[in-house]
């Protein structure tokens, strides 16, 4: 491992069905969301490992660690959360990689592989000069966030909701007594309307996340192959 004091800490779970991107399963497949999702936590590692002098890293549900380890680059340490859910999660990033109060650590989601490198390299710049950097989501979440020290009560189990995450975590850290940076807003994949943006970005740069491009074109083509045989029918 490269000795760095920036660690990209990616979110991630097992790609198994029903356990993952489960609000698009009422557009896909069970099997068609979880081998996406694998290709959105691919191209997502891809994007991490793409970055100069950052340590790159998984935290995941300790029930994921051992499937995990099978499908990821054998160079990406994978860690087991305490607790369960996405509070806990985060909780455990910090608790784990920023204990020693010398590296800048973010967490970052599994599903915006699509996002530009230069976007997580400015936000751990925005971090050397405050105490958290933040990056919103359009839907009321975001998409990574990122600390120097673990702050206790920072994420709360109520405040992962969907529409009001990022108030949640804004409010409890302005308590905190914490300065915050946010980062320039970005969409992640969580509902139909998220994966044909996706699509339509990546029909023009599949470079962006090359995995999940021909997942989505080799989909759209077989959901086209269906509209025309119902049509002859």
């Amino acid at each position: 491992m490269t000795e760095t004091n920036r660690t990209l800490v990616i979110m991630a779970k097992a790609p198994r069905l029903g356990s993952v991107k489960t609000r698009l399963a009422g557009n896909l497949s069970l099997r068609a969301v979880t081998e996406l999702y694998g290709c959105l936590l691919n191209d997502t590692i891809s994007l991490a490992q793409s970055l100069d002098r950052i340590d790159v890293a998984i935290m995941c549900p300790e029930s994921d660690v051992e499937e995990l380890s099978r499908v990821v680059p054998k160079t990406i340490r994978i860690v087991p959360q305490t607790g369960e859910g996405l509070a806990a999660g985060l909780d455990s990033v910090f608790a784990h990689f920023a204990a020693s109060g010398k590296q800048s650590v973010i967490a970052f989601n599994s599903d915006s592989p699509h996002l530009p490198a230069s976007a997580l390299k400015k936000a751990f710049d925005l971090l050397e000069a405050d105490d958290i950097v933040v990056g919103p989501t359009h839907d009321g979440g975001y998409f990574l966030v990122g600390a120097k020290v673990s702050h206790a009560n920072l994420f709360t189990r109520e405040g992962m909701g969907t529409t009001n995450a990022l108030e949640a975590l804004l409010t409890q850290a302005r308590a905190l007594g914490l300065s915050i940076q946010l980062t320039d807003p970005f969409y992640d994949i969580d509902v139909e309307g998220d994966l044909n943006r996706l699509a339509a970005e990546l029909r023009f740069a599949p470079s962006r996340a090359p995995r999940t491009a021909k997942w989505l074109k080799e989909w759209e083509r077989a959901q086209e192959d269906l509209r025309t045989s119902a049509g002859d029918l």
